[in-house]
């Protein structure tokens, strides 16, 4: 099977915003917002700044090697089983899994050195890892560590996927889309998604689509890997961490799970800071003033940016006079209490959106985030955040994105005369350039519009010489035979789209698969469809044109030959 690439600037798609095309092309006023350029001397000067913040390495460390010493026992005991069943599943293979393992193990010792700095990227824990772009900024996190590695030598970059696991939109995090069909996690379960437990619901949901991927090429090597991760009594967040390290274990991905006690004991002062004071809030109001002047303005903070997170649930903290209050329960602490409560135990406490990546920053010593077009407009609102608490800001680096079209599609497409390009094009412009292109007849009237205009300017002269009033219903007249024939115009249009159904019909089904949903393609789709059909290649695919320094739009075809 082959992929061939084909390379799209993101402003030429015009699916993203302004402040996204300005940032990544260093124009206009995006990059007053930001510390760095995305670029080889940008992340010098990342990379040189990045020492001078302290990280604790030696807890984190503890934390990750005590992660994946547990996770190695359950993938020992795993292999065991599978060696019984006569299980050949590569991606479940024992040696395959220490030789994974002992990259990340690696990789993790390698992180108590100063000169080891991370590449990170971060998204919730999705049920079957959700969207495609998932995987996509897994994908480009390694692909970037290893082009930092090649630039500067001297130091060691490790690719970390930062779990979101404290998010708590089930209906998000909770549903994945196969073969055009959602897919709906229906528990009873509450608060954040990460500390939620496999349950039967969720086993029966993968249950039912055994009959799907029992027919696809490498379906049946996805499933396993799925069940080895889903099983009963497991969290949601154990489960992910299962599964992304049995796909991207061997490129020595790391995966931090954040909602940990020994790692949040270290952001304390910055969260007790967010109690006393309600800094961030105040200092993202002068980011957004400017921002506005420029672009759209994204995430709105709150007075005070923290969850409490216990059990199940994870809501709001406000304050309320002198009490500290937890949004729709009965829990209510004064400030003394809620400084006890936050140093005893941290890991009840939990950042929004605002706070969520000073956290990061705060446990990792990255030089990179790697996130979306939405992400990164909001890292965008918070460098007074970072700067209040004296954490490394680091570099914003959008990741890459694709449109993947099968054979078919690409012979289909070709075939109606356009190019890669234009399936970023309107559904109306595609079918009305494809029936222009393809009648002999003139289906615009603008010729005779302008016709008609000056001979009702010519009338319009004649009549005010008899009578000025009726100079308004010559007018009048013009403009309401104008608006015939514009009618007429667009009846001719569809006359013309009739005879060339067959096309239309083809434009509409490509366009349609491509942009699901009218959305992209990788905000869509789940990973398991694609590598279900073409197996690991596909994720090969998009390791090799995962362009790391230089972000792009990419398009790939895929073709037998």
């Amino acid at each position: 099977m082959k992929f061939k690439p084909t390379q799209i600037s993101y402003r030429s798609t015009g699916l993203f915003s302004a402040l996204i095309n300005d940032y990544i092309e260093t124009k206009g006023t995006a990059q007053s917002f930001v510390n760095y350029a995305a670029s080889k001397e940008g992340y010098e000067k990342a990379i040189e700044n990045r020492a001078s913040f302290p990280t604790n390495r030696k807890v984190l460390v503890e934390v990750l090697q005590n992660q994946y010493t547990q996770l190695e026992k359950e993938f020992d005991s795993s292999n065991i089983q599978n060696s019984n069943n006569n299980n050949n599943n590569r991606l479940l293979n024992s040696l395959d899994n220490k030789e994974a393992f002992t990259l990340v193990n690696e990789n993790v010792n390698l992180l108590l050195k100063e000169n080891t700095f991370t590449v990170t990227t971060a998204h919730q824990p999705n049920i079957f890892t959700g969207p495609l772009y998932f995987i996509y900024k897994i994908v480009h996190a390694i692909q970037l560590a290893a082009e930092l590695k090649k630039q500067f030598p001297q130091h060691n970059f490790i690719p970390v996927y930062y779990m979101g696991s404290e998010d708590a939109d089930l209906q998000e995090v909770g549903s994945y889309t196969l073969a055009g069909e959602v897919y709906q996690w229906n528990t009873k379960q509450k608060g954040a998604i990460g500390r939620m437990k496999v349950d039967d619901e969720l086993v029966k949901l993968l249950q039912n689509l055994e009959g799907y991927w029992s027919v696809k090429p490498m379906g049946k090597e996805t499933l396993e890997v799925l069940k080895q991760a889903y099983q009963k009594g497991k969290t949601i967040s154990e489960a992910t961490l299962n599964l992304v390290h049995a796909y991207f274990g061997k490129y020595g991905l790391v995966v931090i799970q954040p909602d940990n006690a020994q790692l949040k004991s270290l952001f304390i002062d910055v969260m007790e800071k967010e109690l006393s004071t309600g800094f961030s809030q105040k200092a993202i109001q002068s980011t957004k003033e400017k921002l506005a002047s420029s672009y759209h303005v994204q995430s709105d903070g709150r007075d005070l940016n923290l969850f409490y997170l216990k059990e199940n649930t994870r809501n709001r903290i406000e304050k309320q006079g002198a009490s500290y209050i937890v949004v729709d329960t009965d829990i209510l602490f004064t400030e003394e209490e809620i400084v006890k409560e936050l140093h005893a135990h941290p890991d009840r406490f939990s950042p929004n959106v605002i706070l969520r990546g000073v956290y990061q920053e705060t446990i990792l010593p990255s030089v990179a985030f790697i996130g979306g077009g939405g992400e990164l407009a909001y890292w965008m609102e918070l460098k007074n955040v970072f700067n209040e608490v004296k954490v490394h800001y680091p570099i914003l680096q959008l990741r890459n994105s694709f449109i993947f079209m099968n054979e078919k599609q690409t012979t289909q497409w070709n075939s109606l005369g356009f190019s890669l390009q234009d399936v970023f094009k309107p559904l109306l412009e595609l079918e009305l350039d494809y029936v222009k292109n393809q009648t002999k007849e003139n289906l615009a009237l603008t010729n005779h519009i302008t016709s008609l205009n000056n001979l009702y300017d010519s009338i319009q002269q004649d009549v005010i010489k008899i009578d000025t009033s009726l100079g308004d219903h010559a007018k009048n007249l013009s403009i309401q035979a104008q608006k015939k024939l514009a009618i007429l115009e667009k009846k001719m249009i569809r006359a013309e789209k009739r005879k060339q159904k067959t096309s239309i019909d083809r434009i509409q089904a490509i366009k349609g698969s491509l942009f699901p949903k009218n959305s992209l393609q990788e905000r869509v789709e789940n990973f398991s469809e694609w590598v279900g059909a073409y197996g690991w290649d596909w994720v090969e695919a998009v390791m090799q044109n995962s362009t790391s320094l230089s972000p792009s739009f990419t398009i790939i075809t895929i073709s037998k030959n």
